[in-house]
């Protein structure tokens, strides 16, 4: 995920992987933890330490998450996203005893990523941010926004080749793919309004 926040106008906004940049300290802190004598001294320093590595992201997610809200709230008067799941994104893959989960490493990577670019918080500052400065924040439907084509509407999975390019199979588009998804979010977004002033 190398952006938080993509535009239909084909603006990226970066995601910074704050957990990612600390991580070789945060496991250097988490070993001298672990070798520690509970209830001595030098423990409680290293749980503090820990401790204080986990706060310095957390303030880095968290101010970066309102520059970027903020940059959208100033930028656009109605501003559209994926209805996120993010708690059912990031279930585990392990499974149980009888049925082992498959790729469990892999979606384990996956999820430290989503975790670590923060979109719950972010959505959180920007619903706030949105409704303070008069703005419309919609919520669409996450399902095909990345495997639409954007200019004919042909769905298919091998529309989006990679994590960063989309061809389409049938009209032969070519775009970013996180582009091309969030024109399809804006246009479902904006159908959504339309129809809300209808009724």
């Amino acid at each position: 995920m190398a952006s938080l926040v993509t535009t239909s106008d084909g603006e990226h906004l970066a995601n910074p992987r704050h957990l990612a940049a600390t991580a070789d300290r945060l496991a250097t802190a988490q070993r001298d933890l672990a070798r520690n004598k509970r209830g001595s001294k030098r423990r409680r320093k290293a749980v503090a330490r820990v401790a204080a590595l986990h706060a310095k992201v957390r303030r880095q997610r968290l101010d970066h998450a309102h520059k970027a809200a903020l940059a959208l709230v100033r930028g656009y008067d109605v501003i559209v996203h994926e209805d996120l799941r993010i708690a059912n994104m990031t279930r585990s893959a392990s499974g149980t005893i009888d049925a082992p989960g498959r790729n469990v490493a892999q979606k384990a990577g996956l999820n430290r990523s989503i975790l670590d670019a923060g979109w719950g918080v972010f959505l959180t500052i920007l619903a706030h941010k949105a409704e303070s400065a008069g703005r419309e924040l919609i919520a669409v439907d996450p399902r095909n926004t990345s495997r639409t084509c954007s200019r004919c509407g042909h769905v298919a999975k091998d529309n989006r080749l990679t994590q960063a390019e989309f061809a389409c199979t049938a009209c032969g588009h070519r775009a970013h793919a996180d582009v091309n998804a969030a024109t399809n979010i804006l246009r479902a977004g904006l159908a959504l309004r339309q129809a809300a002033q209808a009724a």
